[in-house]
């Protein structure tokens, strides 16, 4: 009973406190969700009133967001419009100038519809007038054949036959008596600035060809060079564009090339090759290759030494390139560098003896050879004073040097004082006595078509090409030719000269005519 009793209390106590716990519970619960309540409502009121501010905010941004953009178009608006009541303006205005335009064109229109009929009236008025001068000039005619017994043509064939020999002796004495003139008042005077002006001068003869001697230590050298069944001699003939001629000429070898820069990189290149002693394909076209830039650099360094020379500041780089360039040149077996350095000096000298300006002239006497020099093969076909004019363009050269490197040839008309300094200095150094090289033959065949053309004309005895060819002398018949006729004949055959033949300097034309008396005494 006693243990029944604890267990019945025991469970009672246990519901009793369960339900004590219950209801704690719910109180607790209760306030829980009362708490949760006022938190929600605070937290929903804050939300609305932060939501009403972003609210406000977002349309206060959004007012002038439309603000500003409206005023923007508002200011894009006006600018059209401005634009377009400029363009209306200027509209009105090509109108109004169209306008004037067609009432002036209207008018002139006008005026010459009257002159073209006033024209055509004179031209009938005219030609009336013309077929009654001819009438009447026939008439006339007529009337002197029946006077004269002679026809018109007869009577202009003996008029001209009369009056050809008298014009011709009459013109030749003019012509002669004018030359003479000139030659007492400017012959002294030229003759001194140009004697003057080659006395000061030293020149320097330098010939060049198109072939050059390598010289080597022994003949063994020569098989190396040539290689394994001549793969190092067709290399070396590939990469440098020169011909390499290797004979039995004792220790030397011949590099054959119309192009001096080829065939200085060429010998350069065997010397070097041979020195080091490693011959073989990729070695030479090494070399080769280090040589052409050696070359270049000797090219600029030759340009600037000739610059410095001679006095000339300011040239462009590439003008003294091409200076440089030059030295590989030649002209007529003229070297091209020491006939424009020559050139330059004696235009200095002159352009100083006539009062001009000397730097201009150095400046033009050097450049006037550089398109002897081109650097494409389209270049080529281009004469080369017009070449040069075109670089001295193009590389800032002043007007007078332009003109006178063009004009040194007559490619062009002379518009300077300097342009025939040129031109003149270029004659002198290219015809003076030694310059220049020309091939036998044909130096032959120039003195003997000198020749030939004087005995072409009639009463010519004997002639005679002297001084190199730059003197002709004529021996004529005196029965046959006068001394009025001796003259006329000298200029004529200086005429022909001057047409038919092509020649350095001049050619002094000189006719002999005497009459000799020979007796015997016995």
């Amino acid at each position: 009973m006693d243990s029944t009793m604890i267990i019945i209390a025991g469970i009672v106590g246990l519901a009793i406190g369960f339900a004590i716990a219950k209801f704690m519970e719910k109180g607790k619960a209760s306030k829980t969700i009362a708490n949760a309540k006022r938190d929600a409502s605070r937290i929903l009121k804050e939300a609305q009133t932060e939501g009403d501010s972003i609210k406000k905010d977002k349309i206060f941004q959004a007012k002038e967001k439309f603000l500003e953009l409206k005023a923007e178009h508002e200011k894009v608006i006006i600018n059209k419009d401005k634009k377009i009541s400029e363009a209306e303006k200027r509209t009105r205005d090509k109108e109004s100038q169209i306008s004037n335009e067609l009432a002036k064109n209207k008018k002139l229109n006008a005026q010459l519809d009257s002159r073209l009929k006033d024209i055509e009236q004179r031209k009938e008025f005219y030609e009336k007038k013309q077929s009654e001068l001819e009438k009447l000039h026939k008439s006339q005619v007529q009337q002197l054949e029946v006077i004269s017994g002679l026809s018109a043509d007869d009577a202009k064939n003996e008029l001209v036959e009369s009056l050809r020999e008298t014009a011709k002796t009459d013109a030749m004495g003019y012509v002669q008596a004018t030359m003479e003139e000139a030659k007492l008042t400017a012959q002294q005077e030229a003759r001194k600035i140009v004697i003057n002006t080659i006395q000061r001068i030293g020149t320097e003869e330098a010939v060049e060809n198109c072939v050059s001697v390598f010289n080597i230590e022994s003949d063994d050298v020569k098989g190396r060079i040539i290689g394994r069944e001549g793969r190092n001699i067709r290399a070396l003939e590939s990469a440098t564009g020169v011909e390499i001629i290797v004979d039995d000429t004792p220790e030397a070898i011949i590099l054959s090339c119309f192009d001096s820069v080829r065939r200085e990189v060429a010998r350069l290149s065997l010397h070097k090759l041979v020195t080091d002693g490693r011959i073989h394909p990729a070695r030479i076209e090494e070399i080769v290759k280090k040589t052409e830039k050696q070359i270049e650099a000797e090219i600029v360094e030759i340009g600037k030494r000739t610059v410095i020379d001679l006095g000339i500041h300011g040239l462009h780089p590439e003008l003294i390139k091409a200076v440089g360039r030059m030295k590989y040149r030649s002209s007529y077996g003229q070297n091209l560098l020491q006939h424009s350095r020559e050139v330059a000096k004696l235009c200095g000298v002159m352009a100083s003896e006539l009062g001009l300006n000397p730097k201009i002239a150095k400046r033009a006497g050097l450049l006037h050879d550089i398109g002897k020099v081109p650097n494409t093969e389209a270049e080529v076909e281009t004469p080369h004073a017009i070449l040069g004019m075109q670089w001295a363009e193009k590389f800032g050269e002043k007007p007078e040097v332009c003109n006178a490197i063009g004009a040194h040839h007559d490619e062009i008309e002379m518009k300077t004082l300097i342009s025939p300094i040129v031109q003149v200095c270029d004659a002198i150094s290219g015809a003076r006595p030694g310059a220049r090289r020309q091939v036998l033959d044909s130096y032959i065949q120039r003195l003997k078509d000198l020749e030939e053309i004087a005995f072409a004309f009639s009463g010519v005895q004997k002639a005679y090409a002297i001084q190199a060819g730059r003197e002709l002398r004529v021996i004529v018949e005196s029965e046959k030719v006068s001394d009025d006729k001796a003259s006329e004949l000298s200029f004529e055959i200086s005429q022909k000269i001057q047409t038919d033949m092509t020649y350095p300097g001049q050619v002094k034309v000189t006719v002999i005519r005497e009459t000799r008396a020979v007796n015997v005494a016995k």
